[in-house]
């Protein structure tokens, strides 16, 4: 099976401990609203772990319908005087109150990325989740995305990470890739980490990968209450802890 989705991917910053109610706002409040409106699915809501990176922040991941899709959902969108869906104009107001900033990309999947239904379906979970954004000369983010199937995949598939999602960034050209490895508990990515800084396969194929690049970070990453790889589902408008009006 081809991936000709197209998926949004955000980096959200929070304001203070507001956190929680940002992403149960996010997944249970507008996602549902998404997915009638836009067949926009939610492919994950995670929490980065603050020691690795930036703090307190979010990163969101959102699956469209190719670029067709997006053109859609763009007119749908930008279409009015506002420049805004009126339903997300009102939901904006309210996480106004949770975010400050967010940075946004759109993300090619590499051919052989499952979709989010895949992924559920194959109850692919983890613990927690290494996300990986690297930069390279414009033009070589294809050839790494199959290097890191070729080489990386099955070295790290031996420390029990599953390779979830591998995109080049869209308009920046072919020079940014993210990976999205799912790893089962805490203490597998302790050892993969272990492994990289001994005389492992594992090592020897990363000092050939990271001279192939410009940059690397790994950062981690936790399940919202409501993202699809926690509960193998889209967030529902019953999942809503509060009465909230679209």
């Amino acid at each position: 099976m081809t991936n000709d989705k197209i998926y949004i991917h955000e980096f959200i910053d929070i304001i203070g401990h507001n956190r929680a109610n940002y992403m149960h706002h996010m997944t249970a409040n507008w996602s549902p609203i998404a997915q009638d409106e836009r067949h926009q699915l939610c492919y994950g809501v995670w929490g980065v772990v603050g020691t690795t990176r930036d703090w307190p922040s979010v990163v969101n991941i959102w699956e469209e319908d190719g670029f067709d899709g997006m053109a859609a959902s763009f007119r749908h969108e930008f279409s009015g005087a506002a420049l805004q869906d009126p339903k997300l104009a009102n939901w904006w107001a309210e996480a106004a109150k949770f975010r400050s900033h967010g940075e946004d990309r759109l993300l090619v999947p590499a051919p052989w990325t499952r979709t989010i239904e895949e992924l559920c379906a194959d109850g692919v979970r983890g613990e927690t989740y290494a996300h990986e954004q690297i930069r390279t000369t414009p033009g070589k983010a294809r050839e790494l995305l199959e290097r890191v199937a070729e080489g990386g995949e099955p070295l790290l598939s031996e420390y029990g990470w599953v390779l979830a999602g591998a995109w080049e960034t869209a308009m920046t050209g072919d020079s940014e890739v993210f990976l999205l490895w799912a790893i089962p508990t805490w203490e597998q990515w302790a050892e993969a980490e272990k492994a990289e800084r001994a005389d492992t396969k594992l090592a020897r194929w990363r000092r050939d990968f990271h001279g192939r690049i410009g940059s690397l970070h790994r950062f981690l990453l936790a399940d919202s209450e409501l993202s699809p790889f926690r509960t193998g589902r889209q967030p529902r408008r019953e999942d809503r802890k509060t009465d909230w009006t679209e």
